[in-house]
């Protein structure tokens, strides 16, 4: 079970082992792990940095697990201060893209600019048939359209069937779209992974870690697009993409949106808000509510998910789909 919250599977046998015990020399602890005592001092350092276990102050050569419940709070607080590292990251990442599309508005050496969609479409379609490795793909903004998904298939199938890694990056709330919830399982019966995430930078396609396409106007993908292989460019743009990606949750054919069955589309949107970073203020004003109203919703939301803090509850909602 702590395993979900970091804990590596080692230190997690050791420290089920410590729980029942009142304290125990390390030596002690090879027989009800059956790990070496090398593993065993390894696990020990990492509670030990994590103050899950403690020097006995019995026995100056044994140690001694803090409780389960406090073991939980700690690793959630360390959860919640590593998401919130990610987070601060990310939207640091996001402003430096967004400067790095703004000076990219003069052509020069490495940098196209093509304006429609039909020469947007022709230029892709070279750059799908020149990939050799991969091809990283972030699609914001929920369901896709038709017109898009129609032109996707075949670029995806011919580098499927080349051996292309293809990683597309939705918004989560793509998940109660039909067609691209259909176009994503499709994918990845193919080979394709598929992720989905609250907060997303912006529309980017990146090939091989070489080339870049973004939009000229990232709130109208169909005005333009940039390609850019200048190296500090798309190696922005990669670092983005990686720090979205694993932030980001695997899509399953499975997890379609049960919210419906279990939230108010009200209490969706103010989860969505609050997961990603808005305080309570902010999505009030956001949702048109009062603070007592979002308070109370998200107390709810808590209470229904049986969470102790935000974050349990966001780990929890994103586990049954509600995300």
């Amino acid at each position: 079970m702590l395993s979900i919250l970091g804990l590596s599977p080692i230190a997690e046998a050791v420290y089920t082992a410590l729980v029942s015990e009142s304290h125990s020399r390390p030596g002690e602890l090879t027989a009800p792990t059956g790990l070496t005592e090398g593993e065993i001092a390894k696990a020990l350092d990492e509670l030990t940095e994590l103050s899950l276990v403690r020097p006995s102050r019995e026995s100056a050569e044994s140690v001694r697990a803090v409780s389960f419940p406090v073991a939980l709070t700690i690793l959630l607080r360390s959860q919640e201060a590593e998401l919130a590292r990610q987070v601060e990251e990310l939207t640091s990442k996001r402003a430096a893209v967004a400067e790095a599309a703004a000076t990219l508005n003069l052509v020069h050496d490495g940098t196209e600019r093509l304006i429609g969609i039909d020469a947007i479409e022709t230029r892709l379609e070279i750059l799908a048939q020149e990939a050799e490795d991969e091809c990283l793909a972030v699609l914001p903004g929920g369901a896709q359209s038709q017109a898009s998904l129609d032109a996707s298939r075949p670029l995806d199938e011919e580098a499927l069937r080349r051996g292309i890694s293809l990683l597309n990056l939705y918004e989560a709330t793509m998940r109660h779209d039909e067609a691209t919830r259909s176009y994503a399982e499709w994918l990845i019966g193919r080979g394709a992974q598929v992720r989905t995430a609250t907060v997303l930078p912006p529309r980017m396609l990146i090939f091989d870690r070489k080339v870049a396409v973004i939009p000229i106007d990232p709130a109208d993908s169909r005005a333009g697009a940039l390609i850019t292989r200048e190296p500090g460019v798309v190696a922005t743009l990669a670092s983005t993409y990686q720090q979205a990606w694993s932030c980001a949750v695997p899509y399953t054919a499975d997890q379609h949106p049960r919210w419906r069955n279990d939230l108010t589309e009200a209490q969706h949107r103010l989860l969505s808000l609050l997961a990603q970073g808005m305080t309570d203020e902010a999505a009030a004003k956001r949702l048109g509510l009062g603070l007592r109203t979002v308070r109370r919703q998200m107390s709810a939301i808590m209470e229904r998910l049986g969470a102790q803090s935000r974050f349990e509850a966001g780990v929890k909602a994103a586990q049954h789909g509600w995300l």
